[in-house]
């Protein structure tokens, strides 16, 4: 169904109030009951009840479950008591009174012991004192116990601890995670413990897997865990900007460095050719297929688990084939509630500068280029001669346009859990401007997390994310007119524009008045300044679960969860700025553009787990369950010219004649059964089973439904007797898997044909009428596209933990791809979706991570992984041996073939032709004051060559290069990526550094096309400082060839080819944890400074080796007028109270 709306922003303004009364509400609601909670965990009243019946009591109405012998006190004496607001230490305090027993709380379960007699009738000393971790931060729940009469205690939420002892010598501290201490006492009454983290078992490691949860060591399938510590030293703005280089087979690609513009992640290699590679995300429970990471405050997150294997992404079927992100966030522990606040400032600056002419070689360029003009202009109208020029002033428009911009970075959070409620509330605000004018990201964000035992069989939980962003300023990559395409890029006239000038302010005139040429490049400061654009964007997420234990073996949970997505795109450019400017390529002056997107979507997930061990030997539990989810988009927009008014910005909108006007409605829905078994025996043999029926609306009844199964077995070697005897080998586990996932990621109608009323048509010499025109040839057989992998992995763990060692070879194959392929143009259209060819991707993934030092003071830890994959296109279309693509960049070079995918190679290679150098006077021979090309030296493709025009190899030597001699030139896709962290903490002092790399791809630098040689021979534009070594008859180079010898225009050759591979010192933070004594009655007080992007090494020539701006699957590395990365550097604090 199609509809015409344009909203307007008053609506606009009223959906937002909507949501911000909604959020208030809700928020204050949380927090009142979050109150209550917490002062008032426990009321009840009871009299001559016995203390057996009070403990059935607690565990029925807040979940708390008692553990105790009845032998060590008389569980049936009636007590009677009243509690109001009552802490479950003053309720058992008053119900144990009297009694010789202690008891310890460990999260929901209360142990009750006897205590030891004393015999020597030494009367009790109480000591106190406080337990801190490695830093110095205070450690809540560390089991504290005596040598003698074997008390113990918990320290509090601040760490701190009183005790009774007394002929006790010793105390002895125990938390899980942590090396046990042993404290001697001696006549002190008040101690400091700092405890030392341990080596983590297996057994330890709880892994999220979508649908449940296992222990690492019982994994039968590809899981990678991100360490949030780590991936939190970063300064950045979303989560994807801090992943890379820290899992193997994980591939983070950012475009370009634009603040607010998001990343691609790849996990192992990319299955499709022209449809979507990004995974799965699943947050807190809930699949989102569009989710965007930068609706999270990376602070607010717990845990990422990243599904590599067909065995662990199976059970999301469809969805699972490029992998599997779940995410799960922050939650509240028990104890008193905790605040916390964190903030940075920073300072970012751009990574690097270009090089440009200084004013004489300028000048000395335009008297090649242009003799008569520039003689006129730079000599005689200035009174100067070139050498005058050496010592004039530039103008550094790269100086002007960018800046030192500050990012600050404010968050709190409130987070705590009474015996059967947990909360946590965050907000946080993000301000980071652009390293250009005019340009930055800002972001609102508000969490909140609730969880409720109703009773000890029913759970309730209910999470709320909102958060509010927008991205403002130019798009440095974007192509701001078809008309001289080339020239309306933002870094090209940045870069292009003259460094100098002699009678006129340069600086603050939009054309530059002494240049008849310079309305095609137009004063890049002052555009920039006065061009508006922004892009608002706020996401809802809202989710709410209900798990019941049924049996003590059988669960149901039921969960339903509704995200919303509000896009609006408003844009303004005046009569100052490149695109609005009156001129013969934009007639129609100042314009501008409104457009929003509401994408809406539904998930309800029913599910039944049954867990069993029948007896020490055999463990299986069995998942079922029944899903559906919905997703519906709606886009409206409209663009306007002729802007009057334009004074007042976006509000001017209103003054223009619209056109363009957008309408778009869609939708989808999908349904879905799986199950999954997992079958342990003796802790040695795993199986994992499962199966998943996808149906989606997006295929006809025929082919609607895809069953996707899987298949893993994991062997615990480790606990073989075997291996038992190898003491330096702790664990080993060999894994072996194979699954089948789904795809269809696919426009929602793409199997209709589609019509357009986009023209006209006259009968019998009357007015035009409205023509309806078949714009998509549809295709009804449209079917699921299908990855199967296998993986075989293999962990170890050495060297009493201090090694954990994980290697995994895999394969998977992509079949039926859901290809646009091309057609023969006699059918009326030029490609239509099939289901066609095949992928492979194979490779190898290597991650480390080893504890090198670990002593009460110092420790050192490093984590290095290493991933290779090999892309393969197995097959094409019937009668296909490749597919040929390019990018849309300007008019020479569209059309223009860059790229291509053989059967048989990678599904992108650089294609073009291979640069030979310049042409030199020895090719020629002298024929009057003319030079001819001597017999068997073919042309370049112009039919007059002269000495020091660029050449190219004539590969077929028919004695002219022409696209018959286009060759594969540079390698799209990097041989090899990774990471090496390296962590260093002494006593409260830590050190976290990263470094990450990319081997092995190439660059399409078509800045060089405009820089290096000046392809549209434009007169008056500034050139790379290189160019100066440029062909002449004095200087016979064949680094760079003379002026205007660029030969036939719309070619990519290896002179512009360039090596991508670059090692970056990404991440480095230092930071100092206070102890106790210098934090007062903070519970918790960092302070740090951090750097992201300081160093890279690459002999990359450009802004930055990370760049994709055309980034498609089939057009990776392509660079022309990137947004500059840039180099941070913050200082931040965080306490917690």
């Amino acid at each position: 169904m199609y509809k015409t709306r344009i909203n307007s922003p008053t609506k606009g303004k009223e959906r937002t109030r909507l949501r911000k009364l909604f959020l208030t509400g809700i928020f204050t609601l949380f927090i009142s009951i979050a109150t209550v909670d917490a002062q008032q965990a426990i009321q009840m009243e009871f009299q001559n009840k016995s203390i057996k019946d009070v403990f059935k009591e607690l565990h029925q109405s807040a979940g708390i479950k008692f553990m105790y012998s009845s032998t060590d006190f008389n569980a049936n004496k009636l007590v009677t008591a009243k509690f109001e607001r009552a802490t479950l230490d003053q309720v058992l305090t008053k119900v144990l009174s009297g009694l010789p027993v202690n008891y310890v709380i460990q999260d929901n379960t209360v142990i009750i012991k006897k205590k030891a007699a004393d015999q020597s009738g030494k009367p009790a000393r109480t000591l106190k004192g406080i337990v801190t971790d490695e830093k110095g931060a205070a450690l809540p729940n560390v089991t504290i116990r005596t040598s003698a009469s074997g008390t113990s205690i918990v320290s509090d939420a601040q760490g701190n601890f009183n005790i009774g002892v007394g002929e006790d010598s010793y105390l002895t501290f125990n938390m899980l995670g942590y090396e046990p201490q042993r404290l001697e006492i001696d006549t002190r009454d008040s101690y400091s413990v700092r405890m030392i983290p341990s080596y983590q078992k297996l057994e330890e490691v709880v892994v999220n897997v979508g649908y449940g949860t296992v222990h690492k060591s019982d994994l039968t399938g590809a899981v990678s865990q991100v360490k949030m510590e780590e991936l939190n030293q970063a300064p950045v703005a979303t989560l994807d900007q801090a992943l890379a280089g820290r899992v193997a087979g994980v591939q983070v690609n950012s475009y370009d460095a634009q603040p607010g513009s998001s990343s691609e992640i790849t996990i192992r290699g990319g299955n499709s050719l022209t449809q979507s590679n990004a995974p799965l995300y699943v947050v807190d429970g809930f699949p989102m297929e569009d989710f965007s990471l930068s609706s999270l405050n990376p602070a607010d997150v717990e845990s990422i688990n990243i599904l590599k294997d067909a065995s662990a992404s199976a059970i999301y079927g469809s969805r699972g084939a490029n992998g599997v992100i779940i995410i799960e966030t922050k939650k509240g522990k028990l104890g008193t509630p905790e605040i916390t606040y964190q903030g940075y400032y920073g300072i970012q600056s751009p990574i690097r500068r270009m090089e440009m002419m200084s004013p004489y070689a300028f000048v000395k360029y335009q008297l090649e280029l242009s003799p008569e003009g520039a003689k006129s202009l730079y000599l005689d109208k200035a009174g100067m001669t070139v050498e005058d020029y050496r010592s004039a002033p530039a103008i550094d428009w790269q100086s002007l346009l960018f800046r030192d911009a500050p990012m600050l970075n404010n968050m709190l959070s409130v987070r705590g859990a009474s015996t059967h409620t947990k909360y946590a509330f965050s907000a946080s605000h993000l301000k980071q401007d652009g390293v250009i004018l005019n340009s930055g990201f800002d972001r609102m964000q508000f969490r909140a997390n609730m969880e409720q035992n109703i009773s000890s069989k029913i759970k309730t939980s209910l999470q709320i994310n909102y958060a509010k962003d927008k991205n403002y300023g130019t798009l440095a990559s974007e192509m701001k007119s078809s008309s001289n395409a080339y020239a309306s890029y933002l870094m090209y006239r940045m870069l292009g524009y003259r460094p100098v000038a002699n009678d006129v302010d340069l600086v603050n005139e939009l054309i530059d008045p002494e240049d008849e040429f310079a309305i095609f490049l137009m004063n890049p400061l002052i555009s920039t300044k006065n061009e508006i654009r922004e892009e608002n964007k706020s996401d809802l997420f809202v989710s709410a679960a209900l798990d019941y234990n049924i049996t003590k073996d059988l669960n149901f949970n039921v969960r339903g969860g509704y995200t919303q997505r509000f896009t609006k795109s408003q844009a303004l450019y005046n009569s100052q700025t490149y695109k609005g400017f009156t001129s013969n390529w934009n007639p129609n002056g100042a314009n501008g553009s409104y457009g929003d997107i509401e994408l809406n979507s539904w998930v309800n997930e029913n599910r039944l787990t049954y867990k069993k061990r029948l007896n020490p030997q055999h463990y299986f539990d069995v998942t079922g369950a029944f899903t559906l989810q919905g997703t519906s988009l709606e886009n409206y927009g409209f663009e306007t010219d002729r802007i009057t008014n334009e004074h007042l910005g976006l509000r001017a909108l209103d003054y223009g004649i619209p056109k363009n006007v957008k309408s778009i409605l869609s939708s989808n829905t999908l349904a879905s059964f799986l199950a999954r078994v997992n079958y342990n025996y003796k802790s040695k043999y795993l199986l994992t089973g499962s199966i998943r029926a996808d149906g989606s609306s997006k295929f006809s009844k025929a082919n609607r439904w895809g069953v996707f199964p899987s298949a893993a077995f994991a062997w615990q070697l480790g606990k073989e007797d075997f291996l038992k005897a190898v003491s330096w080998i702790n664990d080993a586990k060999l894994r072996v898997s194979y699954g089948v996932t789904g795809n269809n990621r696919i426009n929602d109608f793409v199997r209709f044909q589609t019509l357009d009323i986009t023209d006209y048509y006259s009968f019998g010499n009357q007015l035009p009428y409205y023509a309806a025109v078949l714009s998509g040839m549809g295709n009804a057989d449209l079917r699921w596209e299908s990855t199967a992998q296998w993986d075989i992995g293999y962990d170890m763990t050495l060297l009493k933990n201090r090694i954990d060692l994980t290697i995994d070879v895999y394969q998977k194959n992509t079949t039926d791809l859901l290809l646009n392929a091309n057609i023969p143009l006699a059918t009326g259209f030029g490609n239509v979706y099939k289901n066609v060819g095949e992928v492979r991707n194979r490779g190898v993934e290597v991650a480390i991570r080893s504890t090198n030092i670990r002593n009460k003071n110092f420790s050192w830890e490093t984590a290095f992984n290493i991933s290779f994959n090999e892309n393969t296109i197995m097959k094409l279309s019937d009668g296909q041996s490749n597919i040929l693509s390019w990018v849309n960049f300007t008019g020479d070079y569209n059309g223009s073939f860059s790229y291509i995918g053989k059967v048989g190679g990678p599904a992108s290679t650089i294609y073009g032709y291979v640069w030979d150098g310049n042409y030199q006077v020895e090719d020629f021979d002298r024929v009057g004051s003319t030079y001819v090309l001597k017999a068997g030296v073919p042309n370049n493709g112009n039919a007059s060559v002269q000495p020091g025009d660029i050449k190219y190899v004539d590969y077929n030597r028919d004695g002219t290069v022409n696209e018959k001699d286009m060759v594969e030139i540079g390698r799209a896709l990097p041989r090899h990526i990774g990471g090496l962290q390296n962590n260093f903490t002494y006593k409260g002092i830590s050190l976290g550094v990263l470094f990450q790399w990319n081997y092995g791809n190439d660059i399409i630098n078509a800045n060089r096309l405009a820089f290096e040689g000046n392809m549209g021979n434009r007169i008056g534009l500034n050139q790379f400082a290189s160019y100066e070594d440029r062909w002449t008859p004095e200087n016979p180079t064949d680094e760079n060839f003379r002026v205007g010898g660029f030969g036939p225009k719309g070619r990519y050759s290896t002179k512009i080819i360039e090596d991508g591979s670059y090692l970056r010192l990404k991440t480095v933070q230092l930071s100092y944890t206070f102890p106790k004594r210098l934090r007062g009655k903070l519970k918790g007080l960092e302070v740090y400074t951090a750097g992201q992007n300081l160093i890279t090494w690459t002999k990359y020539s450009g802004y930055d080796p990370e760049v994709s701006v055309r980034h498609s699957n089939l057009t990776p590395g392509f660079d022309y007028s990137s947004y500059p990365r840039s180099l941070t550097v913050t200082a931040g604090v965080k306490a917690s109270f």
